[in-house]
């Protein structure tokens, strides 16, 4: 005599069929988590030096279009992150940027703040809203907008802020954060980028050449693949 399963585990076994085939039915044009970073190296050569970014001014410009005789700053950045525009207790770097500016240009350097928060676009981090934040804030140098957030792949940029040097033979010679202090301007004891321009300019060994980079993930788009 056959004795058949309960009817509770059959349509419990239904059910887990129907997750699985869902599943696998998904993976074959999913949204998936986004691709490994790469981490650049001090020495590295600029990435995507040659590609095109809309400027708040309403030029398109590249990374190679920016560069000062002495080198380029870039600095990726956003309108909404409070590592950059401050919160409650803590005054952000965004304050610091005219004068990150004006010590980079002082030394022949070219500074860039772009925006890679390709998600965010639609809340507070579009080119509107761009052109804003740089008038409000005086900033100067250059502000553009990374469509897609390719420039951000393919430095590895992970946070806003965070800072890349470059020297004028185009190859990164700083990266990590601005200075040690994002809570207060007036408690900053290690100013590593003015350092590091200086140093640069200079001729002399950078140290540190590497520190921590501090602050919000850069908002990007999910990467659709086939399967």
């Amino acid at each position: 005599m056959r004795v058949g399963l309960p009817s509770y585990l059959i349509n419990a076994t239904f059910i887990m069929i129907l997750k699985v085939a869902s599943a696998i039915a998904l993976t074959a044009f999913t949204v998936m988590p986004h691709e490994p970073l790469p981490n650049l190296a001090i020495g590295s050569p600029m990435p995507a030096a040659d590609v095109k970014m809309k400027d708040v001014g309403g030029k398109d410009l590249s990374l190679t279009d920016i560069m000062g005789k002495n080198g380029l700053l870039v600095v990726f950045s956003c309108n909404t992150c409070p590592f950059v525009i401050g919160s409650e207790g803590s005054e952000g770097w965004e304050g610091r940027y005219p004068e990150l500016a004006a010590y980079s240009q002082r030394y022949g350097v070219g500074i860039v703040f772009v925006n890679s928060n390709e998600a965010k676009r639609d809340d507070g981090d579009g080119f509107a809203d761009m052109q804003a934040r740089y008038k409000e804030k005086k900033y100067s140098g250059s502000y553009v907008l990374d469509a897609g957030n390719a420039v951000a792949d393919a430095f590895g940029a992970r946070t806003t802020p965070h800072v890349f040097l470059f020297g004028k033979d185009m190859k990164l010679a700083y990266k990590g954060a601005i200075d040690d202090n994002v809570g207060s301007a007036s408690g900053v004891k290690e100013r590593y980028v003015q350092s590091a321009i200086a140093q640069l300019v200079e001729g002399k060994a950078i140290d540190p050449a590497t520190t921590r980079n501090i602050g919000c993930s850069i908002k990007r788009v999910a990467v659709e693949h086939t399967h």
